[in-house]
């Protein structure tokens, strides 16, 4: 971790949040934190909110509001505190975070534990037993006798979202599920004896990283179906299909690139993989719409998949072939569904999000039905939430074509920009933008998202007709640029009558003209999550929204309340989207992967904003968008074969055998070379 939460800064956190999810839907809250300390003197923090029934305005209080006494309230606000947290941790480049669901909903065999309150110590400290604090040791104890008598539950834990761990992050782990020193003692041995502990050696700042056995296994799942798929070539398309899927395309004014041309050579040539990694921008969509035309005139059924729904939709948009969520695939195939034969092509778009354990079930149910995968993505755009870069590890496994000649851009200088942002050049980009005078400071981050705002408010008004967006990392400034642009709306008369409406994340007043994103799939309706669209008319019954794909969208926010405002978004949301321009807010907890997307959206137009109570000046900008965090695997390092480590442990040094294999392979005839194709030396030796 680089940091931790101070006091002040944990009590500002609790803050935030209870006024924009409970104050601002006209509740009130009592707010209580506490920053108790372990035994050890580590801080434990947490707070206690209390609410009111009864809605409060400058009228007094009102009746009560039964909405609020919903179960499924609680879910909602647990994954809200999630991402508030989490996303003040990233801005203030603290590297935990925290997951809202049970521990059994995340596979883990652990109790989870109550809160102790600072009264309930003080009134232990004086002999008094405290029923609370009791109860909170009580799972503590059984927890860490779950890990002392199965290390694997925990270390299973610790993995769901990194494929790699240091001792740091199992000291951590243990403090939180083990009551005293004697007991976190025994949790860090059992933890470090365990069967299934994997040492990998040191990484690149000198720590020594871990992994599990399971990590390693489903890992290597991973690259035997890809690998099994890659040596079988069962889906060859024609020359004459695919210079017929040309032809109309060229009819339709669609000429494709050399490097677009030689990636639709790729993906129809038979193999049951296939790989494209495309810059941003760089049309590979236009390039799968051909492929899926010679596809299906050679007979095979083509379907599409990505990990979101807006992702899902804008392949779909973009290529013509069908797609949807890769978890509501997976569901299909457990209710025995949908499942994949030998005459599908499967799409994945956006690859690069898209966790280990989760690309590994897919590729094994292909591989076993015989069906062709084709994964589209870039490994430097926004990274998997799940453990692991599946795609990045099978790209340089198998290779696959490269599409870096970018096309979103019109201006020359932008395009080389995008190039820059994917190959780690930031700085070059963000110096260009500005010798364009499209990077603008202000003293404040107050003052930069006011100086945001009134740039898109004339932008907007100069080019009706062109789309635009506003982009930041949190959303919590999501909130407050969609608060302000609408505010501006309202001052130009381009919003009809308010309607109050409490929704999935607070009350919130929509009007006939307002810009809104809706943020859950709905089948029925035929959204997706992060689909943009216009008011058309509303009421407290009835909401009409004009998509930005053109179709028209009709239902009761009732029944449908996963909608906010939709002027700013986050970037996360952001992957895959083409706009005219964008107006981006930066802030500390962005970095590489997130600056490539927020800055590449455009066709036309950027504008970067900064307070400087964020970033000095540009130097600090320039480091702190330009920060590496791309996720790694355990088969990164040299030593994640688990007989490997099995063996080092006990003195047989396997580098050094694997070393003089590769010195005599280099030294016998060609054919019986052949054994040993494929085997890197330097990646051996290298982490």
């Amino acid at each position: 971790m680089k940091g931790a939460l101070s006091e002040a800064q944990g009590i500002e956190l609790a803050r935030d949040f209870v006024q924009v999810e409970f104050v601002a839907s006209g509740m009130i809250a009592d707010l209580n934190v506490h920053w108790d300390r372990a035994e050890d003197g580590t801080p434990k923090p947490h707070a206690h909110v209390m609410l009111t029934m009864r809605s409060v305005d400058e009228n007094g209080f009102g009746p009560k509001v039964r909405e609020w006494n919903r179960t499924e309230l609680v879910e909602q606000w647990r994954e809200r505190w999630a991402d508030h947290a989490n996303e003040r941790l990233a801005e203030l480049d603290i590297d935990a975070r925290i997951d809202h669901r049970s521990l059994e909903s995340q596979g883990i065999a652990l109790e989870p534990q109550t809160k102790i309150g600072a009264p309930a110590q003080r009134i232990e400290a004086a002999g008094v037993e405290a029923d609370r604090a009791e109860d909170h040791r009580r799972i503590a104890r059984e927890n860490g006798a779950r890990i002392v008598a199965d290390p694997s539950s925990a270390l299973g834990a610790i993995t769901r979202q990194q494929s790699t761990f240091t001792r740091r992050d199992m000291a951590m782990f243990a403090h939180q599920h083990s009551d005293g020193i004697e007991q976190f003692n025994a949790v860090m041995g059992a933890m470090r004896n365990a069967p299934d502990l994997v040492e990998l050696g040191s990484d690149g700042r000198g720590e020594d990283r871990f992994t599990t056995r399971e990590m390693i296994e489903t890992e290597q799942r991973l690259h035997r179906a890809a690998e099994r798929m890659a040596e079988k070539e069962r889906h060859e398309v024609g020359d004459r299909d695919r210079e017929a899927a040309l032809a109309r395309a060229e009819a339709r004014g669609l000429v494709l690139s050399g490097e677009q041309a030689d990636a639709l050579a790729h993906v129809t040539d038979g193999r049951d993989l296939g790989v494209v990694v495309g810059y941003a921008g760089t049309g590979k969509s236009a390039m799968l719409g051909v492929a899926r035309e010679a596809w299906e005139a050679a007979g095979y059924e083509v379907r599409g998949a990505a990990l979101s729904g807006i992702a899902a939709e804008n392949l779909e948009s973009g290529s013509g072939i069908a797609s949807r969520t890769i978890a509501g695939m997976e569901h299909g195939w457990g209710q025995g569904r949908d499942a994949l034969t030998s005459r599908d092509v499967l799409v994945i778009d956006e690859a690069g999000m898209v966790g280990t354990r989760q690309l590994e079930r897919v590729l094994s149910h292909a591989a076993e039905a015989g069906a062709k995968v084709v994964l589209v993505g870039d490994p430097q755009q926004l990274q998997s939430i799940e453990a692991g870069a599946a795609f990045r590890s099978i790209h340089e496994r198998h290779g696959g074509a490269e599409i870096r000649e970018v096309r979103r851009q019109r201006e020359d200088w932008q395009r080389d920009a995008t190039r820059d942002l994917a190959t780690g050049r930031t700085g070059e980009a963000i110096h260009a933008y500005d010798g364009h005078g499209m990077v603008h400071a202000a003293p404040t981050r107050e003052q930069a998202r006011d100086d945001l705002i009134g740039r898109w408010d004339r932008g907007r008004q100069a080019s009706p007709d062109q789309s635009h967006i506003i982009l930041t990392h949190t959303n919590d400034e999501v909130r407050a640029l969609n608060e302000a642009a609408r505010g501006r709306m309202r001052k130009a008369g381009d919003l009809g009558d308010d309607v109050r409406l409490t929704v999935e994340r607070g009350e919130r007043s929509f009007a006939s003209g307002d810009r809104v994103m809706l943020l859950q799939n709905e089948r029925g309706l035929g959204v997706k999550n992060g689909m943009l669209g216009t008011i058309v008319e509303i009421s407290e019954r009835s909401m009409s929204v004009r998509t930005d794909d053109g179709r028209g969208v009709s239902f009761d926010p009732k029944d449908y309340d996963r909608i906010d405002h939709g002027y700013a978004a986050t970037i996360h949301k952001a992957q895959g989207m083409t706009v005219d321009r964008t107006y981006v807010l930066a802030t500390p907890g962005m970095d590489a992967h997130a600056s490539y997307v927020a800055l590449s959206r455009h066709r036309d137009g950027l504008e970067l904003h900064y307070g400087r109570d964020d970033f000095a000046n540009q130097d600090p900008l320039t480091r702190i968008l330009s920060c590496d965090r791309a996720k790694d695997m355990a088969t990164d390092y040299e030593r994640a074969d688990p007989a490997q480590s099995y063996a080092e442990r006990r003195g047989i040094t396997f580098r050094q055998r694997v070393e003089r294999v590769v010195e005599i392979a280099k030294q016998v005839p060609e054919k019986v070379r052949g054994m040993f194709d494929g085997v890197n030396s330097r990646a051996i030796v290298t982490p």
